[in-house]
């Protein structure tokens, strides 16, 4: 399937969705695998072709996932087998095109099926960070809707919508964490490229399938930075949970309590979610040889974004 059938595909399925966010049963499962998707390194070196931040990783670990990547160029079948073998999936923030990249491509099949499953009662969360976010709204509308801010680098409060307090992603943290999101510069926005809030109401596609949770601006575009989708278990924020806690080069990483609290209730939550899901490897061999945990990750130096760095052939 081409990427332009799949953005056809992810425009349409919300026009017919019968999904409903609480046909979840009550069973729990404590042993979640999470996928969280590659990305083409700029200048591929030998064995270094594509790319996971640690710090994504040890986000997830933290609250109790275990990891599996998911590679970039592999086909639909492979996609769909793993696809039924984890529980969740996460696209990271970085800088591959939203278009004709194979992060692109994988992101918009496990859209598609994760749309698909929840359409049928099976619950698999998705979580889409920074790019991931970008990515999560042309999936889910058809086009690009992004425009330039001046974001990079630079850590801000969230400013609430009336939606933030009852939704599903918000509404256990503490009144105290929620205030400080709402007061500190606690969230990391290392993005070029955002979506206005004028642009996203005015998109129907959009205004159906999300929910703005939370706003921020450059100081002179209002942007969307947290979102969830009503009816489904799709959830994306345009700014940096992870780099809190797990990366350290940049003075713009903010270190405080309420700054490390964030990144845990963040990955506590998506992790709780990817517990709603059932999916699970043919084997424990076939689960062992797809793990994280296969690959040593590395220190790239201190010029670098990022304290550790997962490379694959």
């Amino acid at each position: 399937m081409s990427l332009l059938q799949l953005l056809l595909f992810c425009f349409f399925i919300h026009d017919t969705s019968a999904a409903s966010i609480t046909r979840i049963s009550n069973k729990r499962n404590d042993r979640p695998i999470i996928g969280v998707l590659a990305q083409e390194v700029y200048k591929p070196q030998p064995k270094q072709n594509s790319y996971i931040a640690a710090s994504y990783v040890k986000f997830l670990e933290a609250a109790g996932a275990r990891v599996v990547p998911v590679m970039v160029n592999q086909t639909e079948e492979e996609y769909t087998q793993l696809f039924k073998s984890i529980n969740g999936v996460l696209f990271p923030g970085g800088g591959v095109s939203l278009v004709s990249s194979g992060y692109a491509k994988a992101a918009g099949i496990f859209y598609k099926l994760a749309i698909e499953a929840a359409s049928q009662g099976d619950y698999f969360p998705v979580w889409g960070t920074c790019l991931g976010f970008e990515q999560l709204l042309l999936l889910t509308c058809g086009e690009d809707l992004l425009s330039h801010t001046n974001t990079t680098g630079v850590s801000l409060p969230l400013k609430f919508t009336k939606d933030a307090a009852e939704s599903r992603l918000f509404r256990s943290f503490p009144p105290s964490l929620m205030e400080a999101l709402a007061s500190e510069n606690i969230t990391e926005n290392s993005h070029t490229w955002s979506i206005s809030v004028e642009n996203f109401l005015r998109n129907e596609a959009l205004k159906k399938f999300y929910k703005i949770l939370s706003t921020n601006t450059d100081g002179e575009t209002e942007f969307v930075s947290t979102m969830e989708a009503y009816s489904y278990p799709v959830y994306a924020t345009q700014w940096h949970p992870e780099k809190n806690a797990f990366e350290w080069s940049k003075p713009y990483y903010t270190h405080t309590p309420s700054a490390i609290q964030t990144t845990f209730y963040m990955a506590n939550f998506f992790v709780n979610e990817a517990k709603k899901n059932f999916h699970s490897f043919a084997s424990l061999d076939e689960e062992e040889r797809h793990l994280i945990y296969n690959y040593n990750p590395v220190f790239p130096g201190v010029a670098s974004t990022f304290q550790q760095i997962y490379f694959f052939e």
